[in-house]
């Protein structure tokens, strides 16, 4: 395989999310059958997953996919998952709602069926949907802008958070090690993870099957017993057994 092209395959899954192979050879120039066989060979380097007539880039390999890509995959558990954690807001809660695509779920359902809430967040795409929504006060921390994640880190994110104290904080993940640790690809988002955690006595982890049994670069925490983990039904056993071995309160979301 050249290695121009993997790479223009990569730029694409990249930029388009998941794409049929039909889609990705006419992208990067190359006939479908071409296309199959690198596709195969990026696999088995942990590049990118394919898919029953196409391909995504794999989330395993640590490169973080755009944010307007990541909110593609496996879009139904991600809903499940955030109709899950809007059951748990009650009217005049203060809630915090991180930055990650399963957590958008949560505002989009709270755009269409509000509740009087004041909603913090470190995302933008959270922010910009909660705008119209005249429930809700909605308070988006100041702080460096990470294009990734688009969500605001560094510092004076940090700073905001000190001060502040949640009912709720709703915090999506880049993996849960098999040990029950939290991992992030990006050593800012980590850390800023790290204290939202100790904003709160209720952390909702909102994670999809996939994250679980994986590890990132950077730790972010430990899962603890108060941490309720909201996830799809469709997680392994093995994990299941991690998590009511710790001591958490889990929901399994039907994503059918």
């Amino acid at each position: 395989m050249k290695i121009d092209r993997a790479a223009a395959i990569r730029q694409h899954l990249y930029s388009k999310g998941y794409s049929s192979v039909g889609e990705i050879a006419e992208a990067v120039g190359a006939s479908e059958p071409t296309v199959r066989r690198d596709l195969l060979a990026m696999e088995e380097a942990g590049a990118v997953v394919r898919t029953h007539g196409g391909a995504r880039i794999a989330e395993t390999s640590g490169a973080e996919v755009a944010f307007e890509s990541r909110e593609h995959i496996n879009l139904a558990a991600k809903r499940a998952i955030g109709d899950a954690a809007y059951d748990l807001l009650r009217p005049d809660m203060a809630v915090f709602l991180d930055a990650g695509t399963t957590v958008l779920q949560v505002a989009r359902r709270l755009r269409l069926h509000p509740i009087p809430l004041r909603v913090f967040t470190n995302c933008l795409p959270v922010a910009q949907t909660l705008l119209p929504v005249a429930d809700l006060t909605v308070t988006l921390l100041g702080g460096t802008l990470r294009p990734q994640n688009a969500s605001m880190v560094g510092m004076l994110a940090e700073e905001a958070l000190n001060r502040l104290w949640f009912d709720l904080l709703f915090l999506g993940v880049g993996a849960i090690s098999t040990d029950g640790d939290i991992f992030s690809s990006d050593e800012q988002e980590a850390q800023i993870n790290r204290k939202m955690l100790t904003r709160t006595d209720c952390p909702v982890v909102m994670a999809d099957a996939d994250k679980f049994g994986r590890r990132l670069t950077f730790q972010v925490a430990p899962l603890l017993a108060s941490s309720h983990v909201i996830t799809e039904r469709g997680l392994t056993l093995a994990a299941q057994k991690l998590l009511r071995d710790i001591g958490c309160a889990v929901t399994l979301a039907d994503a059918t």
